[in-house]
């Protein structure tokens, strides 16, 4: 018997069926991932709104990432930086993704302040300021579910994720690993702060992927798995 030529076929057997092994143990976990819960179903579209892009600026068919900036966005600079930053350049080349800041009409030009403060002469076309009355933009505000309120001046620290059917998404149970173990009290996270950078660059962040994932999976026709309503979790408190 030939050792060496049945050594060489066993190496080349372990080299082919090794990583065919490993993707079969990848597969079930790609298609049966947890997907980013729908926390509100019943978000605002931004009809009553204006801006100065071509066209019309709405919530539906996109992946929107919504803030709140107030009479004088110059003053949340802060919190516009971290979400070009952190946020924008690192998901403005998806399908369909978009940044949308709503302010008071009469803010245009503090708007193109910003803008030029934010842009250091980067592609900002998927990042729109739209423009409305305040009575619009509170009662958009408060069709969203929430951690903090509406400052006076009409802003927020804190952005929300909305997905292309108008529904808000994010975490029905935010507790940590070691929560759990503890077994914690259930809390969620509704919104994100843009002025905490570890919440923008890990939560946020993840969550953004798992919901593209989402996406780009439900057009393969791969998606198959059911996406927790804020009323499930409300029948779990229950039982």
């Amino acid at each position: 018997m030939d050792y060496k030529k049945v050594s060489r076929y066993v190496v080349l057997g372990i080299l082919f069926f090794l990583p065919v092994t490993f993707l079969l143990f990848l597969y079930p976990a790609t298609h049966n991932y947890a997907p980013l819960d729908i926390v509100n179903n019943s978000v605002l579209d931004l009809d009553k709104f204006t801006s100065n892009a071509e066209d019309k600026v709405l919530l539906k068919d996109h992946i929107t990432v919504l803030g709140f900036l107030g009479n004088n966005p110059v003053k949340n600079s802060t919190a516009a930086l971290n979400l070009k930053e952190l946020v924008y350049d690192k998901f403005k080349g998806f399908k369909k993704f978009q940044i949308v800041i709503l302010m008071p009409k009469g803010t245009e030009a503090e708007a193109q302040k910003l803008k030029g403060e934010i842009s250091s002469y980067q592609d900002l076309r998927f990042w729109n300021f739209v423009f409305g009355e305040p009575n619009d933009i509170k009662r958009l505000f408060f069709s969203l579910k929430k951690e903090a309120n509406l400052k006076d001046n009409l802003s927020s620290d804190h952005v929300f994720v909305v997905d292309k059917d108008l529904n808000q998404r994010g975490r029905l149970d935010d507790r940590t690993d070691k929560e759990l173990e503890k077994n914690k009290p259930v809390y969620s996270l509704y919104s994100y702060d843009c002025i905490e950078v570890s919440e923008i660059k890990n939560k946020m962040s993840d969550d953004l992927r798992i919901l593209f994932t989402e996406y780009r999976q439900k057009r393969k026709g791969e998606f198959n798995s059911d996406t927790r309503r804020a009323s499930d979790l409300k029948s779990e408190s229950n039982e």
